[in-house]
């Protein structure tokens, strides 16, 4: 969308709009949270949630020492007693981890299994209800998610790869979201198949949709 959204809650209410009002049916959303990144992030983790997955492999430089430190403090479990290079588990985050940032380019942080982006019996990229979704973002910061729904555009002729991406601290690229702060869009897909034809193009001048040059979708 051409359309400026000074914030995730603006673009949020847009995406929804835009389905409300030319869709005839929409699938539930799928968020997807992206791994903690930047100082600000992080920050925001540790002032907001209790708990972070954690992901590595010792082998590489400075992880071993980072993963001793966090021992030391008692604020990480494995999902194995005895990780081997290879490790995953939960982190339990507190203010006093704030002088441990930057992390080892070999440490992923995520807070795809903390509420309310997930659990500890969930499973990453699951859809989620409405409510959910509003509840991710009300909690959201900083932090990248992205979310999609699949739909059927109300006059085009198949739904197939139909929908709407939402990039939240995030832009959509050639065939993927990736992270940017501050930035909040909303992509439209009207489907390879029908996005070219005369009746993707009537769509899209009939719909009074303000959009941008057109990029690969999914």
């Amino acid at each position: 969308m051409r359309e400026p959204f000074p914030d995730a809650r603006s673009s949020l209410t847009r995406a929804r709009a835009i389905m409300h009002d030319l869709a005839d049916w929409t699938a539930l959303p799928w968020p997807r949270l992206k791994p903690v990144t930047t100082a600000e992030q992080y920050a925001h983790a540790l002032r907001a949630f209790d708990t972070a997955r954690i992901y590595g492999n010792q082998g590489q430089p400075g992880v071993g020492a980072a993963l001793d430190e966090l021992r030391r403090r008692t604020v990480i479990t494995f999902d194995n007693e005895e990780p081997n290079s290879w490790f995953a588990g939960y982190l339990g985050l507190r203010p006093d981890l704030a002088g441990l940032w930057p992390l080892p380019e070999g440490l992923t942080l995520t807070l795809d299994s903390a509420l309310p982006f997930g659990d500890p019996h969930s499973e990453p990229d699951e859809n989620c209800t409405e409510e959910e979704l509003d509840q991710m973002v009300s909690v959201l910061g900083p932090l990248t998610l992205d979310v999609r729904w699949d739909c059927a555009w109300r006059g085009l002729p198949e739904f197939k790869d139909c929908g709407v991406q939402l990039c939240l601290n995030g832009v959509w690229t050639e065939q993927i979201a990736e992270p940017s702060p501050g930035e909040f869009g909303v992509w439209i897909s009207l489907g390879p198949r029908v996005a070219r034809t005369p009746e993707g193009q009537n769509w899209i001048h009939e719909s009074g949709l303000s959009l941008g040059e057109p990029q690969q979708g999914w």
